[in-house]
């Protein structure tokens, strides 16, 4: 029997299904220590161009998963992949050049530079909410490090899962690029794996079990996860275009994105002013009827749905206010955006991520206040600063830690491809996108070559002569 069928959708997958792939990607990974930076770049155009080919089946897929429009799925998913593929084979002969590193005092006589070589074999486990975005993104950093991959895309959107799949194999043979579809106990099968590397897009929760996972076998890790991404809009902020961006930030998706805003402070003397915008925004985004737009995302499935009408009631019940939304049917995996405003500080929206279609808005007098409350949860993936005084966006960003930081704007720092992305503790560990992506399927070899040092001099038998000169080594550098 040949890999390929045994890694076929008509057949369940087991972990004897599993493992005569990845060693057949370990033997291939040997090999591609020497590939050059022409053969991992005719593999990514070759990815580019399944994708693009596929385009049709990634729309009928997002509209059946997620009631995606085509727009959005352009937006949010296909510019995305191909902006990652097309910067890696733009800047890959100059990542894969070895970097030279200046010398120092006690190596004199020596030179010295940074080798980046593959990793080798790594697991991709991706998440349901940008499905294709964020599977072909960290792949087409795997390619272009000269990493094999086995994907694990997510169960959650069925109909992304196989469009995924058959790029995959249509595109690779399964020794470069392998991918397995199913439910959690496959992730766990490939999880008892020893990989080179892992790379997982997900929930906190999660992670740490991939973290735990990993710690079996030593594998390094690029964990993309989440958290509670504030955003602060003080009293001299463009009130229109930062309701623009948040808006667009947090209902694209539903809300269902990692770096979405979680939640906004506000200054009290502009609140009334932001939220007649903001309703107003969610009227000429979404129409009077939300429901009946042909451009707003729905919750992915009723298990989520109930999680996040939880969140909204367990607000109202504690006095939250509804400024604009609040309506829901669970047939249609449907909550209309809602802004919230008077929420209890120990509401469950406060202190869960929220991932769906709520944003409560608290108000401010002082951006201390703001400060503190961010600095008192843990680190979030994104923060958002609108405002016009440099200082205090300043003051914003050097007393708070975040994964990274939009001034004036909101999530569109992910399509930056020379910004690393990834957050930092709960919110993730490491980083993803163009540079830094490559870097973390990388290892960073130092190699050192001797030419005339001296350090020999130093070495045993210890002799007084030989202790005279290391002492006199230390007082040069003292």
């Amino acid at each position: 029997m040949n890999v390929t069928s045994m890694i076929s959708p008509e057949m369940p997958v087991t972990g004897s299904a599993i493992e005569p792939v990845f060693a057949r990607q370990q033997a291939r990974a040997i090999q591609l220590r020497t590939s050059t930076a022409d053969e991992r770049i005719a593999r990514l155009r070759k990815l580019q161009a399944s994708i693009e080919a596929h385009r049709p089946a990634i729309y009928k897929a997002l509209a059946a998963d997620l009631h995606r429009a085509e727009a959005e799925a352009d937006l949010a998913e296909v510019l995305p992949m191909i902006s990652e593929i097309k910067h890696a084979c733009s800047h890959l002969k100059s990542w894969m050049k070895p970097t030279r590193v200046g010398g120092t005092m006690a190596m004199l006589g020596t030179f010295a530079h940074v080798r980046y070589e593959p990793k080798g074999v790594s697991l991709i486990i991706s998440p349901w909410n940008y499905p294709f975005g964020l599977t072909f993104g960290p792949l087409a950093s795997a390619i272009a490090a000269g990493c094999t991959a086995i994907v694990k895309p997510s169960e959650m959107t069925p109909a992304s899962s196989a469009v995924i799949a058959e790029i995959i194999r249509t595109t690779f043979d399964p020794a470069d690029v392998a991918v397995f579809e199913g439910d959690a106990s496959v992730a766990t099968s490939l999880l008892d794996l020893p990989f080179d590397h892992m790379f997982f897009t997900g929930s906190p929760a999660v992670g740490k079990i991939v973290m735990a996972a990993a710690a079996k076998h030593l594998s390094s890790v690029t964990l993309e996860l989440g958290g509670k991404s504030p955003a602060i809009i003080d009293e001299t902020a463009d009130l229109d275009r930062a309701v623009k961006s948040l808006m667009f930030g947090k209902f694209c998706n539903n809300g269902q994105t990692c770096i979405a805003p979680d939640y906004l402070y506000v200054q009290q003397s502009v609140l009334p002013a932001f939220l007649d915008k903001a309703k107003a925004a969610i009227t000429k985004m979404y129409g009077t009827d939300a429901a009946a737009s042909p451009d707003l995302t729905r919750i992915v499935n009723g298990r989520h749905y109930d999680r996040v009408k939880r969140l909204l009631d367990d607000a109202q019940a504690k006095g939250a206010n509804i400024v604009t939304g609040g309506t829901s049917n669970p047939a249609d995996k449907y909550i209309a955006p809602t802004l919230l405003t008077n929420v209890a500080e120990d509401s469950a929206v406060m202190e869960e991520e929220i991932f769906g279609p709520l944003l409560p808005i608290i108000s401010y007098n002082d951006v201390a206040g703001p400060i503190a409350a961010i600095n008192a949860k843990p680190k979030p993936l994104a923060l958002y600063m609108y405002s016009k005084d440099s200082q205090r966006t300043d003051r914003v960003i050097a007393e708070t830690s975040s994964g990274g930081t939009c001034v004036n704007t909101s999530v569109v720092h992910f399509l930056h491809q020379n910004l690393p992305f990834g957050g930092v503790n709960n919110s993730g560990i490491g980083n993803a996108h163009g540079l830094y992506g490559f870097k973390a399927f990388s290892h960073e070899r130092a190699v050192l070559r001797d030419r005339f040092s001296s350090t020999s001099m130093l070495f045993p038998p210890y002799t007084n002569r030989v202790k005279q000169l290391i002492k006199l080594t230390i007082k040069f550098f003292s």
